[in-house]
């Protein structure tokens, strides 16, 4: 039997609007370079199967992302959009240009090492009304704390999210119409404060979204 998603377009959302501050740089985070190349050329070309990518960048970085496209000849073809003052302003303006009827996968720019296995297996679980996102276990022991008082979480339920996280555009374009809420930690909390279902699938360890020094270490090693 074909699969129903086969002929549907994949295009890849990257949104990469980092400023350094965590790594203490100048250079913004997604600019730095993983192995003589920087991190977001890692990332971009982990989409390149797909039909269309999308990178969103604050305006002021357009130029130095050219010289360093120039510079490290990364042809990739790929649509620039310029960011907004938050996350899910970048990503709604990036969905300004996805295709109606396509499965968009909304990705951050410093997670270099997802897999191109993971993008095809959240791509192929996309349905209609249904988000579908990898998640890993919490290993750590959780504590909640509330100013004085701490009190155990049970662990077996709780999950990190990672990206890529996938949509059919009609849903999502639709979820970001929502006037902006600081509870939107990521789309699937867009999403869902739409009344979209999400589903998840077992991420990657290595998948992991570099933001400091040791990040971009641990990065180098795997």
């Amino acid at each position: 039997m074909q699969c129903s998603y086969c002929k549907v377009q994949k295009i890849a959302l990257i949104v990469a609007g980092g400023k350094g501050e965590r790594m203490n740089t100048a250079t913004p985070k997604q600019f730095l370079l993983l192995k003589k190349i920087p991190i977001l050329m890692h990332t971009l070309n982990q989409f390149s199967r797909l039909e269309k990518i999308i990178l969103i960048l604050p305006s002021i970085q357009f130029d130095y992302w050219h010289s360093l496209c120039d510079t490290y000849n990364f042809t990739l073809e790929h649509t620039l959009v310029e960011g907004g003052k938050t996350r899910f302003h970048s990503v709604k303006n990036g969905l300004g240009k996805v295709d109606d009827e396509s499965i968009v996968a909304i990705h951050d720019g410093v997670r270099p090492l997802v897999s191109t296995s993971l993008i095809d297996s959240l791509i192929s679980k996309t349905k209609e009304g249904i988000g579908i996102i990898p998640v890993m276990p919490v290993k750590d022991s959780i504590r909640k704390i509330d100013g004085e008082n701490s009190t155990h979480i049970d662990r077996s339920k709780l999950y990190k999210v990672q990206t890529p996280q996938c949509f059919f555009s009609s849903d999502i374009k639709k979820a970001y119409t929502q006037e902006f809420s600081a509870h939107f930690t990521d789309d699937a909390s867009v999403f869902e404060a739409n009344s979209g279902k999400i589903n998840t699938i077992l991420g990657e360890r290595k998948n992991l979204k570099i933001t400091t020094k040791e990040d971009l270490k641990i990065a180098e090693i795997l």
